[in-house]
């Protein structure tokens, strides 16, 4: 054998070695959710609601957060159903004072929080033109601020517990800057890079952060956007984006794989094959995304002449395309997962 070959076996070795040692202490980091207490921010409805309904089976106790009573009240009733030990907190992330607090009221009534889901969102989507600084300040105080100001809140607690596990949803929006979604992304890409910082320096305490970055997911979302310029043309695209099998993924299943990331201690989890497609073939041929995009940003609305940059919800910008046939699993997702606002 000479001194290459030789050389490039020990190479092998090591990395054998290392592999295996990382396998053994990722089994090691796994962990049960029975009987722990999870906290999710905008768990009131959408993918948030669909978590908290896998974690209640597996015997989880639930904290809830989100900005409105009602919808709160409505996913506790349907929790309480199935067995979940649930606690909502009227709670807006923006405010500081407001997450402390909840966050508080979470362990005095459970004596310790386990797991903390960073899920909370909102979506403007039209041209930058209808895009104003309050809107890229909103995006960041919901997705920035919102999981820093839930992070420091709970980070004492677990780390007098030396455990803990942390999940920021992101997105592939936080990887790839898609036009007319320019707020979402910005505040996105900054959470991606939070979440992965905060990775960095908490393992030594034993907690785990995973970093989550989807690509859409049938949760029901669109009626609860935030749309501007034309509005209806917008919400059209954007709701039969959401709606096309080839285009999404089903909000169980992307729920599903968030909750076995966390369980495992993941570092990164990217749900859906063609998320995983597109934020690999950016980052390899970045020129030719830009161009990709930039092509597609011409098949878009234009900015609308009139120059008004009212925001209108999803539920105000129908059209005869949207609802339709091409949004039909996005309506059954709205349905099921507390998108709906109750009949009057």
């Amino acid at each position: 054998m000479n001194r290459r070959t030789a050389q490039s076996l020990a190479g092998l070795l090591v990395g054998f070695g290392i592999g295996a040692a990382l396998e053994a202490r990722r089994i090691r980091s796994r962990f049960s959710f029975y009987d722990r207490t999870v906290v999710i921010t905008g768990g009131a409805r959408g993918l948030g609601l669909v978590m908290a309904r896998q974690l209640a089976g597996e015997g989880a106790q639930l904290a809830l957060l989100a900005r409105d009573l009602d919808e709160l009240r409505r996913a506790e009733s349907e929790l309480s159903q199935l067995g979940a030990d649930v606690l909502i907190l009227p709670c807006d992330l923006r405010d500081q004072n407001q997450v402390n607090e909840a966050i508080q009221r979470t362990i005095a009534h459970f004596g310790s929080i386990d797991v903390l889901i960073n899920n909370a969102g909102i979506i403007q989507v039209g041209p930058l033109e209808h895009m104003t600084v309050e809107d890229f300040q909103n995006a960041m105080a919901i997705h920035f601020y919102g999981p820093l100001y839930t992070t420091l809140a709970v980070l004492p607690h677990m780390q007098r517990a030396r455990r803990g596990r942390i999940v920021n949803i992101s997105s592939i929006g936080g990887k790839i800057a898609f036009p007319h979604l320019l707020p979402y992304t910005a505040s996105k890409f900054a959470l991606v890079g939070l979440s992965d910082g905060l990775r960095a320096e908490l393992r030594r305490d034993n907690i785990f952060v995973t970093t989550v970055c989807p690509g859409l997911m049938r949760t029901g979302s669109p009626p609860n956007a935030q749309f501007k310029g034309h509005h209806q043309r917008e919400y059209a695209w954007f709701a039969i984006s959401d709606s096309l099998p080839l285009l999404s993924v089903d909000a169980d299943r992307a729920a599903h794989k968030i909750i076995e990331a966390c369980r495992r201690g993941s570092a990164r989890l990217t749900v859906g094959v063609q998320t995983k497609a597109a934020i690999l073939l950016n980052e390899l041929f970045p020129g030719a995304g830009a161009s990709l995009l930039s092509f597609a940003n011409r098949l878009m609305p234009a900015p609308d002449p009139s120059g008004s940059n009212k925001t209108y919800t999803g539920r105000e910008s129908q059209s005869a395309w949207a609802p339709s046939i091409l949004t039909r699993l996005s309506e059954k997702a709205a349905a099921s997962n507390n998108e709906n606002p109750l009949p009057d």
